[in-house]
C-alpha cells in the first residue's frame, strides 16, 4: 500500500537541532550537513529516525519531552499511515542527557570484570530513556583494542574478545531489558586501523579478523539478542565496510542470522563519496549502502531520500532493496510498538505539573549504581611500601591537574565533554565530588593541601616550584594525573583525539618526576581513557592507582580505595606499557610478539592484562578439571564439541573482607595456526 517515496522515507532520518558551525560532535559534521530544508518537506512521506532530541544541547529533561513529543505528533500527522519515527541517542556512559546520571566508561566496565552489575546499569539506562519516549540506543561499543593510541579506547571494554562479549552482552540484555534497542557499534575492525589513527584503513587477515573482532559480536547477536547494528567507518583490505555486501549480508546476516535493522554510523554513507571515493555521487553511495545492506542513513537525510527514489524509478537502483529495508525499519518499529492502533498519534506537551514528565534522570538509585561500578572498577597497581590504605591522621598534599576537577572522571561521550565546548552550562548537569573533596569526607582527621602543578595539555612548568612546596610540607602526594575526554582534538582521549605515543599528555610526566625528587612518599593516581607508560618511574613511587573514567562518582570511589573504606577488586582490561613507544602491542601475544633473543625490543608490560591488587590476601586450591562425561582426571580429554567444568576454592586469608576475580587461561601448546601464549 505504499508509495515507493513513502517507503524511501522509512530510510531517512532527521536532526532538528544540529549545530554544525558551533563545532563537530560527529566527524566533518559541519561539511556533510545539508541545507537546511523545512521540517515539512522532510517528513512529508514519514520519517524513519529522529536524532538526538535529547543529546544535542542541554535542554531540562521536561523541554526536550516536549519538543519530541511535538515532533512524533508532526511526523505522525504528515503521512497517510500515521506512522511515527524511531527515536535514539547515545548512551556508552548513561544516557546523554542533561542531568541524566553519567556512569564510567566502558573500559571501567571492563575493569570490573562483573558482566552482572553491567546488566544491572544498562537496565537503569534503558529504563530513564524509555520513560521519555526514546527507542534506540547507540551502545555499546563492542571495538576489541588493538593500538592503545587510538583516541576511542576509553570506549572499548578491553583487549581480550571474550571479556568483550561478556561485558558487551550483558549490556545489550540489560539496555533491552527495558524496551530500548541496543546498537553494536562498529561492525568490525574498526579499532584495529594503522597507527591508531581514527578513522584510518584497517590491515587485517581474515582469520585473525573472525578469532578476535568478530567474537564479541557474535555474542551480543547470537547470546543477547541485539536488535540493532552500525557499521564502522573504515574500510578493510580497502573495501569500506558501510559499502561491503560480504560483510554486512554474506556474515552478518547469512552466516550470524541477524535479522534486524543496521542504521550508518553518522554520515558514513556520504563518506562512501567524499573519504573512501568509491562512489561519485549522493545517490551512488546511496545505492552502494543500501545494495551493502544499510537499512537507515543516520543523523540526517543526504543520501537516502528523494534522490534515491529518483534513481529507482529511473531504474539505476533496484526496487527490492528499497522493500527490503523498508520492512526491517517498519519490523523494528512493530516490535516497539509504534504501529500499535493504541499509539497515540499527536500525544499532548508536558506542562510543568505533568506526571508523566520526567522528574529526575539521575536518581539516588541510579547514583549508587554509579557508585559501585565505579569503585569497582579502580584497579590498585602497586603498593610496595604498603602506604595505602593512607593513614586516617596523614598530612597529605593532592597535586595534579585533575585533583580538584568536577570533569575530570567523564568520557568523551558525556553530555559534558561531548557539548562543553559549545554549551558551558551542560558541565552543570549532575552534582560531582572531586578527588580533593572525596579524600578530606573520607580522611576528615587528615591535613589536606592543593596545587594544581599543570594543566593536562599544556606546557607550562611554571606551576611546579608551588606543588613542590606542597609535597615538602606534607607526610606524603596523592599525585592525580591523566586524561582529559574530549573530540576532534579538544581533548586527549575520545573520538577523533589519538596520540602519538603512550608519554602522559603535557608535561605531567615531568610534574611527575619533581614530586618523586622531593623524597615524599609519592602515590599515583591514573585518571585516564587508555594506558599510558609510567615505566621509567614505577620503581620509585610509593602506590600507584588506576581509573579508566569512572563516571560522577568517580570521585568519592577513589577516595574511598585511597582511605580503605573499598577493598580494591579492580583487574586491568587492557596491558599497561612500560615504555611509551612500546605499541601497538596486545596481551593476545604468540611466541615471536614476546620478548625472544631474535630482538632488541621487549614487549613485556608493566603490568598485565588482569592484574590488580587487594589490602587483602586470597589463597586458590582443590583445582578440579571434568570432562562432560564426568571423568575426574586432571587431563581429561574433551571433544571439540564438548564441555570441560573446572572449580576451584578461593579462600580469603587476609584479615579484611574482599572481592577476588577468578580468571582461567588456556592456552595450546600445539597448534595448526600460531595462537596467543
Amino acid at each position: 500500500r505504499m508509495t515507493l517515496e513513502e517507503k524511501v522515507a522509512q530510510l531517512t532520518s532527521i536532526w532538528a537541532s544540529d549545530q554544525p558551525a558551533d563545532g563537530d560532535v560527529a566527524p566533518m559534521q559541519g561539511e556533510m550537513s545539508p541545507a537546511a530544508r523545512p521540517l515539512a518537506d522532510a517528513i512529508r512521506d514519514g520519517l524513519g529516525q529522529v536524532t538526538r532530541v535529547f543529546g544535542t544541547r542541554p535542554l531540562p529533561p521536561a523541554a526536550a519531552l516536549n519538543k519530541l513529543r511535538e515532533l512524533q505528533a508532526q511526523i505522525a500527522g504528515a503521512s497517510r499511515f500515521g506512522i511515527p519515527a524511531i527515536a535514539h541517542e547515545e548512551c556508552l556512559t548513561g544516557f546523554a542527557a542533561w542531568t541524566a546520571t553519567v556512569f564510567p566508561t566502558p573500559l571501567a566496565w571492563g575493569a570490573s570484570f562483573d558482566p552482572g552489575l553491567v546488566h544491572e546499569m544498562a537496565g537503569a539506562i534503558g529504563a530513564s530513556m524509555r520513560s521519555v519516549g526514546i527507542h534506540q540506543g547507540l551502545a555499546p561499543v563492542l571495538d576489541v583494542a588493538r593500538d592503545m593510541r587510538w583516541g576511542r579506547t576509553e570506549e572499548t571494554i578491553g583487549e581480550d574478545p571474550y571479556l568483550v562479549g561478556s561485558i558487551g552482552t550483558a549490556y545489550v540484555r540489560g539496555l533491552q531489558s527495558a524496551g530500548i534497542e541496543a546498537t553494536l557499534k562498529h561492525f568490525a575492525g574498526y579499532s584495529a586501523s594503522r597507527t591508531g589513527r581514527n578513522l584510518a584503513p584497517v590491515s587485517m587477515g581474515p582469520r585473525e579478523f573472525a578469532d578476535v573482532m568478530l567474537v564479541p559480536f557474535e555474542m551480543a547477536l547470537r547470546l543477547g539478542g541485539a536488535r540493532s547494528v552500525m557499521p564502522s567507518y573504515t574500510d578493510v583490505d580497502g573495501v569500506p565496510v558501510s559499502g561491503d555486501p560480504a560483510l554486512l549480508t554474506g556474515l552478518l546476516r547469512d552466516e550470524l542470522g541477524f535479522d534486524g535493522v543496521v542504521v550508518s554510523d553518522y554520515f558514513a554513507i556520504s563518506f562512501l563519496q567524499t573519504q573512501h571515493g568509491v562512489a561519485g555521487s549522493p545517490v551512488q553511495a546511496a545505492a552502494l549502502a543500501l545494495a551493502a545492506g544499510i537499512d537507515v542513513e543516520l543523523p540526517s537525510m543526504r543520501c537516502f531520500g528523494p534522490e534515491l527514489a529518483g534513481a529507482v524509478r529511473d531504474g539505476l537502483v533496484p526496487a527490492e532493496l528499497v522493500d527490503r529495508a523498508a520492512a526491517r525499519v517498519l519490523r523494528q518499529k512493530c516490535d516497539l510498538g509504534l504501529l500499535d492502533p493504541g499509539w497515540p498519534a499527536a500525544p499532548e506537551p508536558a506542562g510543568p505539573a505533568d506526571p508523566a514528565a520526567p522528574a529526575d534522570l539521575d536518581p539516588p538509585a541510579h547514583r549508587a549504581l554509579a557508585r559501585r561500578l565505579a569503585e569497582e572498577s579502580v584497579v590498585l597497581l602497586a603498593n610496595a611500601d604498603a602506604v595505602l590504605p593512607l593513614r586516617p591522621d596523614a598530612s597529605i598534599a593532592v597535586i595534579g591537574p585533575l585533583a580538584a576537577d568536577p570533569l575530570a572522571f567523564f568520557g568523551c561521550y558525556s553530555m559534558a565533554r561531548h557539548l562543553g565546548f559549545r554549551y558551558p552550562e551542560a558541565a552543570d548537569g549532575v552534582h560531582v565530588t572531586t578527588l580533593h573533596d572525596a579524600l578530606a569526607d573520607e580522611l576528615p582527621g587528615a591535613t589536606i593541601s592543593h596545587a594544581r602543578g599543570c594543566d593536562v595539555r599544556a606546557q607550562d612548568r611554571s606551576d611546579f616550584a608551588h606543588a613542590a612546596a606542597h609535597a615538602q610540607e606534607a607526610d606524603l602526594v596523592v599525585a592525580v594525573l591523566g586524561d582529559q575526554a574530549g573530540l576532534f582534538g579538544r581533548g586527549t582521549s575520545g573520538e577523533g583525539c589519538d596520540a602519538s605515543d603512550l608519554r602522559l599528555p603535557g608535561v605531567q610526566e615531568d610534574l611527575l618526576r619533581v614530586l618523586v625528587a622531593t623524597g615524599k612518599p609519592v602515590v599515583l593516581v591514573l585518571v585516564t581513557g587508555r594506558p599510558y607508560a609510567i615505566g621509567p618511574l614505577a620503581g620509585q613511587l610509593a602506590a600507584a592507582v588506576q581509573a579508566f573514567f569512572p563516571g560522577e562518582e568517580g570521585g568519592r570511589a577513589i577516595a574511598g580505595v585511597l582511605s580503605g573504606r573499598v577493598v580494591p577488586s579492580g583487574r586491568l582490561p587492557v596491558e599497561l606499557p612500560r615504555l611509551p613507544g612500546s605499541q601497538p602491542s596486545s596481551y593476545l601475544r604468540p611466541r615471536l610478539a614476546d620478548r625472544h633473543p631474535g630482538s632488541s625490543a621487549d614487549p613485556v608490560p608493566l603490568f598485565a592484562f588482569g592484574h590488580g591488587l587487594s589490602y587483602t590476601t586470597f589463597e586458590y586450591g582443590d583445582l578440579v578439571i571434568r570432562s562432560a562425561a564426568g571423568d575426574g582426571d586432571q587431563s581429561p580429554a574433551v571433544s571439540t564439541d564438548g564441555t570441560a567444568e573446572i572449580s576451584c576454592t578461593v579462600r580469603n586469608t587476609g584479615d579484611r573482607a574482599g572481592t577476588e576475580v577468578v580468571q582461567l587461561y588456556l592456552s595450546d601448546p600445539l597448534a595448526q595456526v600460531v595462537r596467543p601464549l
